[in-house]
């Protein structure tokens, strides 16, 4: 005979991870936007309610202008880290069939997660430079006569960091819904007379939905809320939303820097909110 739990263990046993949610995601949250509506001056924070920040973060142009260049670079690195993503994970799902080497190729993806991320931007610029690896070999095959300005500190340089740094996020929930799909889907499919393009238009893809989402909140929310790629790859020619957090912040204008975080904040949870309508990734969960 099974004796029954009191009432109250399972909320015993959620405790400690309702306290960890609590003090480290919550409180942290409602103290920026406690402190946004404070006011201040050159050296101090003046305790306040005003809506000040909020009025000259909304009403100013370089503000507007800055969020909408966050947007498109949130945009373009998601296009191309889900283009790449898929064709990495479908690739090690459908046609790699053993599954030692399905991983030592996986492992393999994650190499460069080894350096930090410092040093794998870093990396990009004796490449991508005026004098450069890649200036030098197209000179060198007759293709270009001078070299090419755009492939460093520009937002083609920060497009190409972020890629580089955020293409596993996208890889790797991808191939985790790829090969949990049943394989005699697609023998059904083929059985029928459907096309490789059909199988992965009408099989594969809608059943990977919640792996595409879970990677593009991943690198949705990573890019719109950076500020080091920004610095070091547009050679301070480009601006992002972290961008303008952190120079608000090193000028000692906290209550402004704390107003941007809660907009931004908001925008991505938008953003995150859209994609879950989309798709239902407790299915992946």
């Amino acid at each position: 005979m099974s004796v029954r739990s009191p009432s109250w263990v399972p909320y015993l046993q959620v405790t400690p991870l309702s306290l960890v949610f609590l003090v480290f995601l919550v409180v942290p949250i409602l103290t920026i936007v406690v402190v946004s509506f404070f006011d201040y001056d050159t050296t101090r924070l003046l305790p306040d309610f005003v809506l000040t920040n909020y009025e000259e973060l909304l009403t100013s142009s370089i503000t507007w202008r800055t969020y909408v260049q966050t947007l498109e670079f949130a945009a373009i690195t998601w296009v191309c880290t889900l283009l790449i993503g898929f064709t990495v994970a479908y690739f090690l799902a459908f046609h790699i069939r053993s599954t030692t080497l399905q991983t030592v190729l996986f492992l393999i993806c994650t190499i460069p997660f080894w350096t930090s991320n410092i040093i794998r931007m870093i990396s990009w610029i004796p490449f991508l430079g005026r004098n450069g690896v890649l200036n030098t070999a197209l000179q060198g095959a007759g293709i270009i006569d001078h070299p090419l300005e755009f492939l460093l500190f520009s937002d083609f340089a920060v497009v190409l960091a972020y890629v580089h740094l955020y293409t596993l996020f996208m890889v790797v929930p991808i191939f985790n819904s790829m090969v949990r799909i049943d394989r005699s889907l697609i023998e059904a499919a083929l059985d029928a007379g459907a096309s490789g393009r059909q199988i992965l238009w009408n099989v594969i893809i809608p059943l990977c939905k919640p792996g595409i989402a879970i990677g593009s909140i991943f690198v949705v929310t990573i890019v719109m809320g950076d500020f080091v790629t920004v610095r070091l790859m547009s050679g301070g020619q480009s601006a992002s939303v972290g961008l303008m957090m952190i120079n608000a912040m090193s000028l000692l204008q906290y209550p402004a820097a704390a107003a941007n975080a809660v907009v931004l904040l908001i925008l991505v949870l938008m953003t995150v909110a859209l994609m879950i309508r989309v798709v239902d990734i407790r299915k992946e969960l």
